[in-house]
């Protein structure tokens, strides 16, 4: 697997790094940040979503990512969807579905 690092919060010090990374061949987002506490995890849970048990699934997470790194998240959908964009060139298999 190959990551491909966006960006970090530039408002961290060096013992707490919320970061964004792009796996282009999975086309996945990959986020390291800050576990949410236990309240935000019970409102989660308690969130009712259509066609979707409720609670948190595992091998899934809840976590929070800072405001100020939208910009590096919206840097890193493009990038995704580049990759994306690239390997349906070449004439993959369209796997993200959308229509």
């Amino acid at each position: 697997m190959k990551l491909t690092f966006i960006g970090i919060d530039p408002a961290t010090d060096t013992d707490e790094s919320p970061t964004v990374w792009v796996d282009e061949e999975a086309e996945d987002l990959v986020f390291q940040s800050y576990t949410a506490d236990d309240e935000t995890v019970a409102t989660c849970a308690r969130t009712q979503i259509p066609g979707h048990s409720s609670g948190c699934p595992e091998g899934e997470g809840i976590f929070r990512v800072p405001f100020r790194m939208v910009p590096m998240i919206r840097e890193a959908c493009d990038v995704a969807e580049r990759s994306h964009r690239r390997r349906l060139a070449q004439g993959g298999e369209d796997v993200s579905g959308s229509s």
